[in-house]
């Protein structure tokens, strides 16, 4: 049976190097979840990713994210579909040894 992990916000991923993909669809409800026009967002608080394909969420000096506030993400309620997909359908390497999700066993696949 396929392996499903149920997160356990422990926001370790939010920490690592990387980048976090927004979409144009993302970016419109992030804008209007921290009430900001699109394009205000997109100045503040986004950049061009490494292959020019899109843009990103800006990061600190230490490679966290900018919406990490402690242990929650100002987000949350709207984070990107990278961020809701992790570790299922992406992960990074030795991401287990980082990450506290909870392997769940998935009936019916």
């Amino acid at each position: 049976m396929p392996i499903h992990y149920v997160c356990q916000r422990c926001t370790n991923c939010c920490k690592w190097p990387g980048v976090v993909k927004v979409e144009p669809d993302e970016i419109a409800a992030i804008a209007s979840f921290v009430g900001l026009t699109e394009d205000v967002f997109v100045e503040r608080h986004t950049r061009l990713r490494p292959d020019r394909r899109g843009l990103s969420l800006l990061e600190r000096d230490d490679h966290s994210c900018a919406w990490l506030e402690g242990k929650d993400c100002g987000l949350q309620a709207v984070k990107p579909r990278q961020c809701r997909a992790f570790p299922n359908d992406w992960n990074f390497p030795g991401w287990r040894e980082k990450c506290d999700a909870v392997p769940t066993l998935v009936d019916g696949v």
